[in-house]
Protein backbone atom coordinates (compact mmCIF):
# COMPACT_ATOMS: atom_id res chain seq x y z
CA UNK A 1 0.00 0.00 0.00
CA UNK A 2 3.14 2.49 0.83
CA UNK A 3 4.17 2.32 -3.21
CA UNK A 4 0.30 3.22 -4.08
CA UNK A 5 -0.16 6.05 -1.90
CA UNK A 6 3.65 7.50 -2.65
CA UNK A 7 2.42 7.02 -6.07
CA UNK A 8 -1.19 8.55 -6.06
CA UNK A 9 0.78 11.90 -4.02
CA UNK A 10 3.38 12.23 -6.67
CA UNK A 11 1.12 11.93 -9.33
CA UNK A 12 -1.83 14.32 -7.78
CA UNK A 13 0.40 16.50 -6.16
CA UNK A 14 2.32 17.69 -9.22
CA UNK A 15 -0.74 17.77 -10.54
CA UNK A 16 -2.11 20.29 -7.71
CA UNK A 17 0.23 22.94 -7.89
CA UNK A 18 -1.83 25.01 -10.01
CA UNK A 19 -4.66 24.23 -7.43
CA UNK A 20 -2.32 25.19 -4.58
CA UNK A 21 0.14 27.46 -5.54
CA UNK A 22 -0.30 28.95 -9.07
CA UNK A 23 2.47 32.00 -8.25
CA UNK A 24 4.79 29.71 -7.07
CA UNK A 25 4.40 27.73 -10.46
CA UNK A 26 5.03 30.48 -12.14
CA UNK A 27 7.91 32.21 -10.81
CA UNK A 28 9.29 28.26 -11.13
CA UNK A 29 8.16 28.86 -15.19
CA UNK A 30 10.32 32.17 -15.23
CA UNK A 31 13.20 31.20 -13.21
CA UNK A 32 13.96 27.69 -15.17
CA UNK A 33 12.17 28.29 -18.06
CA UNK A 34 8.95 26.26 -19.57
CA UNK A 35 10.68 23.96 -21.25
CA UNK A 36 12.55 23.03 -18.16
CA UNK A 37 9.59 22.87 -15.80
CA UNK A 38 7.63 21.23 -17.96
CA UNK A 39 10.00 18.57 -18.09
CA UNK A 40 10.45 18.11 -13.76
CA UNK A 41 6.83 18.51 -14.09
CA UNK A 42 6.76 15.07 -16.29
CA UNK A 43 9.24 13.28 -14.68
CA UNK A 44 7.38 13.63 -11.54
CA UNK A 45 3.88 12.69 -13.17
CA UNK A 46 5.58 9.73 -14.79
CA UNK A 47 7.16 8.66 -12.01
CA UNK A 48 4.09 9.05 -9.85
CA UNK A 49 1.96 6.97 -12.97
CA UNK A 50 4.41 3.94 -12.37
CA UNK A 51 4.71 3.87 -8.81
CA UNK A 52 0.43 4.65 -8.56
CA UNK A 53 0.22 1.63 -11.42
CA UNK A 54 2.51 -0.93 -9.60
CA UNK A 55 1.01 -0.08 -6.19
CA UNK A 56 -2.65 -0.45 -7.14
CA UNK A 57 -1.74 -4.01 -8.60
CA UNK A 58 -0.02 -4.69 -5.42
CA UNK A 59 -3.04 -3.55 -3.29
CA UNK A 60 -5.65 -4.29 -4.58
CA UNK A 61 -4.58 -8.12 -4.25
CA UNK A 62 -4.73 -7.53 -0.55
CA UNK A 63 -8.90 -7.78 -0.68
CA UNK A 64 -9.50 -5.44 1.86
CA UNK A 65 -13.47 -4.78 0.75
CA UNK A 66 -14.86 -2.09 2.52
CA UNK A 67 -18.43 -2.77 0.39
CA UNK A 68 -20.22 -5.10 -2.22
CA UNK A 69 -21.75 -2.73 -5.11
CA UNK A 70 -25.20 -4.09 -6.15
CA UNK A 71 -25.43 -5.42 -9.80
CA UNK A 72 -27.51 -2.25 -10.63
CA UNK A 73 -24.48 0.53 -9.99
CA UNK A 74 -22.22 -1.56 -11.64
CA UNK A 75 -24.73 -1.12 -14.69
CA UNK A 76 -24.92 2.60 -14.33
CA UNK A 77 -21.04 2.48 -14.35
CA UNK A 78 -21.02 1.10 -17.32
CA UNK A 79 -23.20 3.99 -18.85
CA UNK A 80 -21.21 6.52 -16.92
CA UNK A 81 -18.29 5.71 -18.25
CA UNK A 82 -19.28 6.05 -21.90
CA UNK A 83 -20.04 9.71 -20.94
CA UNK A 84 -16.51 9.90 -20.04
CA UNK A 85 -14.85 8.78 -23.20
CA UNK A 86 -17.19 11.38 -25.04
CA UNK A 87 -15.72 14.09 -22.60
CA UNK A 88 -12.38 12.31 -23.28
CA UNK A 89 -12.69 12.38 -27.03
CA UNK A 90 -14.26 16.03 -26.87
CA UNK A 91 -11.07 17.22 -24.38
CA UNK A 92 -8.59 15.79 -27.37
CA UNK A 93 -9.98 17.18 -30.71
CA UNK A 94 -10.72 20.66 -31.60
CA UNK A 95 -13.39 22.73 -30.21
CA UNK A 96 -16.92 21.84 -31.11
CA UNK A 97 -20.04 22.68 -29.77
CA UNK A 98 -19.53 19.94 -26.59
CA UNK A 99 -16.36 21.05 -25.82
CA UNK A 100 -18.02 25.10 -25.03
CA UNK A 101 -20.72 23.40 -23.17
CA UNK A 102 -18.59 20.70 -20.79
CA UNK A 103 -15.92 24.10 -20.20
CA UNK A 104 -13.37 21.65 -19.09
CA UNK A 105 -13.98 18.36 -20.78
CA UNK A 106 -11.26 16.89 -19.22
CA UNK A 107 -11.78 17.08 -15.89
CA UNK A 108 -15.37 16.28 -16.62
CA UNK A 109 -14.00 12.72 -17.89
CA UNK A 110 -11.88 12.39 -14.63
CA UNK A 111 -15.08 12.53 -12.53
CA UNK A 112 -17.00 10.49 -14.39
CA UNK A 113 -14.45 7.57 -14.52
CA UNK A 114 -13.77 8.33 -11.07
CA UNK A 115 -17.26 8.09 -9.99
CA UNK A 116 -18.26 5.35 -11.92
CA UNK A 117 -15.47 3.00 -10.52
CA UNK A 118 -16.37 4.00 -7.12
CA UNK A 119 -19.89 2.60 -8.39
CA UNK A 120 -18.71 -0.61 -9.56
CA UNK A 121 -15.71 -1.67 -6.81
CA UNK A 122 -15.81 -1.60 -2.92
CA UNK A 123 -12.54 -2.81 -2.41
CA UNK A 124 -10.05 -0.41 -0.33
CA UNK A 125 -7.49 0.10 -3.41
CA UNK A 126 -10.32 0.80 -5.71
CA UNK A 127 -11.69 3.04 -3.03
CA UNK A 128 -7.97 5.09 -2.38
CA UNK A 129 -7.71 5.55 -6.08
CA UNK A 130 -10.59 6.69 -7.23
CA UNK A 131 -11.79 8.73 -4.13
CA UNK A 132 -8.58 10.63 -4.32
CA UNK A 133 -9.17 10.81 -8.15
CA UNK A 134 -12.35 12.32 -7.70
CA UNK A 135 -12.04 14.92 -4.67
CA UNK A 136 -8.87 16.06 -7.06
CA UNK A 137 -11.35 16.87 -10.09
CA UNK A 138 -13.35 18.78 -8.07
CA UNK A 139 -11.14 20.42 -6.34
CA UNK A 140 -9.04 21.10 -9.49
CA UNK A 141 -12.74 22.06 -11.29
CA UNK A 142 -13.33 24.90 -8.36
CA UNK A 143 -9.25 26.25 -8.89
CA UNK A 144 -9.95 27.30 -12.46
CA UNK A 145 -13.25 28.56 -12.08
CA UNK A 146 -11.53 30.96 -9.65
CA UNK A 147 -8.59 31.31 -11.74
CA UNK A 148 -10.46 32.28 -14.37
CA UNK A 149 -9.08 29.91 -16.74
CA UNK A 150 -10.64 30.30 -20.17
CA UNK A 151 -13.38 27.82 -21.72
CA UNK A 152 -13.01 27.27 -25.34
CA UNK A 153 -15.51 28.67 -27.72
CA UNK A 154 -17.38 26.45 -29.58
CA UNK A 155 -16.78 25.19 -33.28
CA UNK A 156 -18.07 22.87 -35.84
CA UNK A 157 -20.45 20.21 -34.73
CA UNK A 158 -18.60 18.29 -37.08
CA UNK A 159 -15.77 17.77 -34.50
CA UNK A 160 -18.70 16.61 -31.58
CA UNK A 161 -19.57 14.02 -34.37
CA UNK A 162 -15.96 12.68 -34.60
CA UNK A 163 -15.58 12.91 -31.02
CA UNK A 164 -18.79 10.62 -30.37
CA UNK A 165 -17.48 8.38 -32.93
CA UNK A 166 -14.28 8.12 -31.81
CA UNK A 167 -15.31 7.90 -28.12
CA UNK A 168 -18.20 4.64 -28.69
CA UNK A 169 -15.51 2.87 -31.13
CA UNK A 170 -12.48 2.88 -28.13
CA UNK A 171 -15.19 2.72 -25.61
CA UNK A 172 -16.13 -0.90 -27.14
CA UNK A 173 -12.62 -1.71 -27.36
CA UNK A 174 -12.35 -1.40 -23.66
CA UNK A 175 -15.70 -3.20 -22.92
CA UNK A 176 -14.09 -5.84 -25.47
CA UNK A 177 -10.58 -6.69 -24.54
CA UNK A 178 -8.52 -3.33 -23.79
CA UNK A 179 -9.36 -3.13 -20.19
CA UNK A 180 -9.05 -6.78 -19.07
CA UNK A 181 -5.23 -6.21 -21.11
CA UNK A 182 -4.81 -2.95 -19.73
CA UNK A 183 -5.94 -3.65 -15.94
CA UNK A 184 -6.35 -7.44 -15.87
CA UNK A 185 -10.08 -7.01 -15.04
CA UNK A 186 -13.29 -7.71 -17.78
CA UNK A 187 -15.90 -4.89 -17.11
CA UNK A 188 -18.35 -7.45 -18.42
CA UNK A 189 -17.30 -10.95 -16.95
CA UNK A 190 -19.64 -12.56 -19.63
CA UNK A 191 -16.65 -11.45 -22.09
CA UNK A 192 -14.31 -13.27 -20.23
CA UNK A 193 -14.64 -17.02 -21.68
Amino acid sequence: MTIFVLGIILFLGIHSVDIVAPAWRQRQVERMGEGTWKGIYSVFALVGFILLIWGYGIARNEGVVLYEPPVGLRHLSLLLMLFAFIALAVYAVPAGKLKAKLKHPMLVAVKLWAFAHLLANGDLASVLLFGTFLIWAVFDRISVKRRHVPTPAAGPVKWDIIAIVVAVVFYLLFLWRLHYWLIGVYPLPQLAG
